[in-house]
């Protein structure tokens, strides 16, 4: 072969991995999570121009008492993200809740990152029994919290705001009718806003959790 189709050849060899080296060392990849619970689309005007924007549901501020004996506000979990789960007294709530011991883990240091257990049972209005069920899981005081609360106010949190379905079949020992999807847990930004749903029964589900926390953070640190 010639010297000088060598060194041609040399080129078109070495340019896609110029590439990327430079996408590498200057390229952004971003993931933006979705925004579940969609409100309404608003119409706006811009620059002479009608812009169409989805306005996405912002969970209520709310007060609930945790397995301490103090009142939880909705504003102390908010600060960063929390994860929220609901927690019907059953096998499937069990099961999510062990899960969660893997977040908890993970996001022991990062003061952002806060773990919620709505607690529906009739039990749960009993604070020695609260105390228990948080004891059971390992939980890390100011890390994760196990709320209850008023059947009315629960009953709200669950239909109205974080939407769950009602169903006509009543949950063993829960305080209401409802039916909690197995599994659910719901990934709520400092904007009150759901941006992720996940089933926390699934190990696969929970990894992508894990991702998905850490996105937000990223996005947190390194707005648009």
């Amino acid at each position: 072969m010639r010297p000088r189709q060598t060194l041609l050849l040399g080129l078109l060899l070495l340019l896609p991995v110029l590439a990327f080296l430079f996408l590498f060392s200057f390229g952004k990849n971003r993931y933006a999570l979705p925004t579940y619970l969609p409100d309404r689309v608003d119409s706006t005007q811009v620059g002479g121009k009608w812009r169409r924007d989805t306005v996405f549901h912002q969970i209520a501020p709310f007060q609930l008492a945790a397995s301490t004996g103090r009142q939880v506000s909705s504003q102390e979990l908010g600060q960063g993200l929390y994860i929220a789960q609901f927690y019907a007294d059953d096998e499937a709530s069990a099961r999510v809740a062990r899960q969660l011991l893997r977040v908890q883990e993970k996001f022991r240091k990062e003061q952002r990152v806060r773990l919620v257990t709505f607690v529906l049972s009739a039990d749960a209005a009993n604070p020695a029994a609260l105390t228990r069920l948080a004891e059971q899981y390992g939980t890390i005081a100011g890390k994760w919290f196990f709320l209850t609360g008023a059947p009315d106010t629960l009953r709200r949190l669950t239909h109205q705001e974080f939407r769950l379905t009602a169903d006509p079949k009543r949950l063993p020992g829960a305080v209401y009718t409802a039916n909690i999807p197995a599994g659910r847990l719901l990934l709520v930004d400092n904007q009150r806003r759901v941006r992720g749903i996940y089933d926390g029964t699934d190990g696969r589900e929970i990894d992508r959790l894990l991702t998905e926390v850490t996105v937000q953070l990223y996005d947190y640190e390194h707005p648009h």
